[in-house]
C-alpha cells in the first residue's frame, strides 16, 4: 500500500500541472499529444515513467523545452518596480493511437 502512495506522490513531484490551452486541446485532438509543465531537474525517462504510472497511458515519445523567466517593469505612482517572471521545463507527450487522457473527468 505505502509503494503505490509513494509512487504517486513521486510522479506528482515530477509533473507538477497539465498545460490546457486552446492550442494543446488542439494538439490533443488531432496528434494525440498533451502537454505538462514538469520539474526542471527531470529528464525525459523520469517525465515518462510518471505520465505511464498515473494515467495508464503508453507513451511513444517525449518531446522537452526549458523556458528562462522574463524581466517585466511596471511603472508605479513610487517608481518603477521591477522583477522576472518563473522560470520552467514544458514537456509534450505524445502517446499511441488508441489511448487518450482525460483532465476534466474529475471535475
Amino acid at each position: 500500500m505505502c509503494y503505490k502512495t509513494c509512487l504517486i506522490r513521486r510522479n506528482m513531484n515530477i509533473l507538477i500541472k497539465p498545460i490546457v490551452t486552446e492550442k494543446m486541446t488542439l494538439h490533443s485532438e488531432r496528434l494525440n499529444s498533451y502537454g505538462f509543465m514538469v520539474d526542471k531537474k527531470a529528464n525525459k525517462l523520469q517525465i515518462k515513467k510518471a505520465v505511464e504510472d498515473l494515467y495508464d497511458v503508453t507513451v511513444s515519445s517525449v518531446n522537452t523545452m526549458r523556458y528562462g523567466g522574463k524581466r517585466k517593469m511596471r511603472y508605479t505612482r513610487t517608481g518603477t518596480v521591477s522583477g522576472t517572471t518563473n522560470s520552467y521545463k514544458k514537456a509534450i507527450i505524445t502517446l499511441i493511437e488508441g489511448d487518450s487522457i482525460d483532465f476534466y473527468s474529475n471535475i
